[in-house]
């Protein structure tokens, strides 16, 4: 049963709507006044609210406010009801997030139509957010698993060969299985790293303070540092000969860490999802204080939809297409971006051309401070 928390201070008012609701068989509370209001819906978490705006202690603009402040409460659908009908008046309400406005007096069918629109909004949004748990889950279930036990496996395979056959190998074979054991290693690290990264990004984001000082931080572009990850990627690949870059110098507003994990997974993605002898470019843009940096193959691509419905630990196609990662690494390097201030893009053509365009903000260094992990400098304002 539905709930429906009404707040109204005339309690004639109150107790007609009170009436009108029981009658429909909806569950259905009571508040005085807004600052009553207010903590009902704080507690009980009704599914909608109608509000009067005009109330003592606390107006209904009030109560909206602190409701679309809490994380709770701020996707409850809530209808005001006001004795104006100026538009200054309705302007306000929805700037702060009112769902729906109904003018004194009104009938018995409106109030009821408004019931059931917001009711039936909320079934609708509850159902697309749970088709996205739901997704998410079954990518995780399905992600998770394939990733770690892989790296896994060859990890105690070969040690476990080195334990019971080591007298038996010679130095070569020794060493080959050491090799593997550390690659393995080294990516299942990397796969823990993302996955916390992620998470990391997903706190920063709920938290002005720690966002704004990330957008305080400015780096040079571009060093050595950064040229030279782009070349070793490549490389290891076997690929130096796909490689085309065109760089501009400037001052991008990012630490010299995140940009780094920006162009890390951007150059990552571009040569593991293109075949060899296809070009990757890898280009910067200076354009009206802002800095593109596009990275462009020529691999699968990705369809609207594919781009459309990019998050975390989704890996489009894995069926057909297996190479390794947890698909991790666009959704951070889109985070990264946006906690910026910046933006992140995807334009593609299956089967033809993939561009993954980073806009960031320029930055006008004052302080120069010397990174000794990333072997650069980066200034802060």
């Amino acid at each position: 049963m539905k709930k429906i928390l009404v707040i109204e201070d005339d309690i004639n008012v109150r107790q007609n709507i009170l009436d009108l609701l029981y009658a429909e068989e909806l569950n259905a509370i009571e508040a005085e006044n807004g600052r009553l209001g207010l903590q009902l819906a704080q507690t009980e978490i009704p599914d909608l609210i109608i509000c009067d705006v005009m109330m003592p202690e606390l107006d209904g603009y009030g109560v909206l406010e602190a409701l679309r402040q809490n994380p709770i409460t701020t996707v409850i659908p809530l209808i005001f009801l006001t004795a104006k009908s100026d538009k200054i008046d309705f302007r306000q309400g929805m700037e702060l997030g009112a769902d729906d406005y109904l003018i004194k007096p009104f009938t018995r069918a409106e109030l009821l139509a408004a019931i059931s629109c917001r009711l039936e909004k909320k079934i609708k949004i509850d159902q697309q957010t749970q088709k996205k748990l739901d997704d998410l889950r079954n990518s995780i279930t399905l992600s998770l698993p394939h990733e770690m036990r892989t790296p896994l496996n060859g990890i105690l395979g070969f040690s476990q060969i080195l334990m019971e056959e080591s007298e038996l190998l010679d130095s070569q074979a020794v060493r080959e299985m050491a090799e593997y054991i550390y690659q393995s290693g080294e990516r299942l690290f990397q796969l823990i790293q993302n996955f916390l990264l992620h998470a990391e990004l997903k706190i920063i984001a709920t938290d002005p303070d720690r966002i704004k000082l990330l957008q305080t931080q400015v780096t040079i572009f571009p060093t050595d540092t950064f040229t030279n990850l782009i070349n070793e990627t490549v490389q290891k690949a076997g690929r130096e000969a796909d490689l085309y870059t065109n760089f501009q110098s400037c001052n991008l507003r990012i630490s010299a860490k995140n940009l780094y994990k920006i162009i890390e997974e951007l150059i990552d993605n571009a040569v593991k999802f293109s075949p060899p002898g296809t070009p990757i470019q890898v280009k910067n843009d200076c354009i009206n204080n802002h800095v593109i940096l596009s990275f462009i193959d020529h691999g699968r691509g990705m369809t609207a939809e594919q781009i459309a419905e990019l998050g975390a630990y989704r890996q489009f196609e894995r069926k057909l297409h297996e190479q390794q990662g947890s698909g991790l690494g666009l959704i951070i390097a889109k985070q990264l971006a946006e906690l910026h201030g910046g933006q992140f893009h995807i334009q593609s053509q299956p089967q033809e051309k993939t561009i993954v365009k980073v806009t960031l903000l320029c930055g006008t260094p004052e302080i120069c401070i010397y990174d000794d992990q990333y072997n650069l400098f980066q200034t802060e304002n």
